[in-house]
């Protein structure tokens, strides 16, 4: 629930919310990251094989220690796209950056060349 209300808006009908059973992993998280990547990595650590989406830095270090399996916002994305969901990578790219996401020139050139946009 917390990322829902992170999130900021009204969720797509297709995203489920999912509530972490065992509070006191959120809590100990929470005393290291914020309420959102706490409590998806409490609720990951709880449904086996999942993957969970994570941009902050300490989040992704904290799931790797716990070995879970993590991607981020243009992980996603370029999924998406090589699984022809999307044609293109560079208008998402072009939106994210007119938002206080953060993207470096290198990750925003490794992720074209990925998604094969990357023109010389």
């Amino acid at each position: 629930l917390d990322i829902a209300i992170e999130f900021g808006e009204t969720l797509p009908e297709w995203i489920e919310i999912g509530k972490v059973a065992d509070l006191s992993k959120q809590q100990l998280l929470e005393t290291q990251i914020d309420k959102g990547e706490s409590s998806a990595i409490a609720l990951a650590m709880e449904i086996p094989n999942s993957t969970i989406i994570l941009d902050d830095y300490k989040a992704r270090k904290i799931a790797s220690h716990l070995k879970l399996t993590y991607t981020g916002t243009i992980g996603v994305i370029i999924k998406a796209k090589k699984l022809g969901i999307i044609s293109s990578i560079k208008p998402i790219l072009q939106k994210i950056k007119e938002t206080n996401f953060r993207l470096s020139t290198e990750i925003e050139l490794q992720a074209l060349i990925e998604a094969g946009e990357y023109v010389i």
